[in-house]
């Protein structure tokens, strides 16, 4: 009986910690009154406001079309289509961790149209207006990044150019779709401070918040499993791109603290395609291009030029 009731007491420790855990780490679902971005905080991204802010006004009131897809798992997903002109390249471009399209990519939304490219501009799942509550750190948004782009290729046809970007964890997403076959207009794939995988991130910034990873992971992971049917760790950027068969761009600041710029050298390390890697210095996390725009636009015109010749 004493078994019995340790084993009981042991069981609900075991499932309330990894419940705990999963709506810590992998629950997000945004309320409809939430506004449609808010301004980084935090130290770091100080002198870099005034320019998101008005970066962020102008894509908030450039007209777009609003459009949907139904996810392999059966989630609508939400994007705005942003056109420049007829027959050009397309980016999709997809944002970060509980971010949001109107801050993360505000200055590529604004990069894109000067470069006469169109941009279908995601609201990841359990983001914005997309359907969800799980948030898989890229294991499922990869395959959502495959939704996209048969989407692209239904309607503006399997001849358009089509480029993958992401910043943060929209990073590791198309860096995970690398690994994955891919239609021959995908032409290239450019990823802004990814991480390395699930893995790591979610370790990382436990320490950060002082908290044993070691001992806490295992809860991460079981809650994304029983709670999120999610597995993260079945698969990572870094394994991906080892299967990498498209162009990469990979961009990161060295001043980053939230993800290490670390975790971009390990992925260009094992990356088995073309991969350029440029590195920022005094950049943090997602402010390369407000940081030092010159280099910025130098690396990622350079490389689309390259794909798109």
């Amino acid at each position: 009986m004493t078994f019995l009731i340790i084993f009981i007491l042991l069981a609900a420790v075991i499932l309330g910690g990894s419940y705990y855990a999963y709506r810590f780490v992998f629950y997000h679902k945004p309320l409809p009154t939430d506004p449609p971005y808010r301004l980084p905080e935090g130290d770091a991204y100080q002198k870099a406001l005034p320019k998101l802010k008005i970066w962020a006004e102008a894509m908030y009131a450039r007209p777009f079309e609003p459009v949907t897809i139904i996810s392999r798992d059966g989630l609508t997903l939400f994007g705005r289509y942003y056109h420049t002109a007829d027959n050009a390249p397309l980016q999709i471009q997809c944002h970060g961790y509980k971010g949001s399209a109107f801050i993360d990519f505000c200055g590529g939304s604004a990069l894109a149209k000067t470069l006469g490219h169109n941009a279908l501009v995601i609201d990841q799942r359990a983001h914005g207006k997309s359907e969800g509550h799980t948030i898989s750190f890229g294991i499922r948004e990869r395959l959502d990044c495959l939704s996209w782009i048969a989407y692209a290729n239904e309607r503006f046809g399997s001849q358009t150019p089509i480029i993958l970007c992401g910043l943060s964890m929209g990073a590791a997403s198309v860096l995970m779709a690398s690994g994955e076959e891919l239609p021959a207009n995908v032409k290239g794939i450019f990823a802004d401070c990814p991480y390395s995988s699930p893995k790591e991130i979610i370790c990382k910034v436990g320490k950060d918040l002082h908290l044993p990873s070691a001992l806490l992971y295992p809860f991460v992971r079981l809650g994304a499993l029983l709670f999120g049917h999610i597995n993260p760790e079945e698969t990572d950027a870094v394994r991906a791109v080892q299967r990498a068969k498209v162009p990469i761009l990979l961009i990161h600041g060295e001043a980053d603290t939230f993800v290490p710029c670390d975790m971009s050298r390990q992925i260009y390390k094992n990356c088995a395609s073309d991969i350029t890697f440029v590195t920022v210095p005094d950049a943090g996390h997602g402010l390369c291009y407000t940081v030092s725009p010159d280099i910025y636009k130098q690396a990622v015109t350079g490389f689309f030029d390259r794909i798109l010749q």
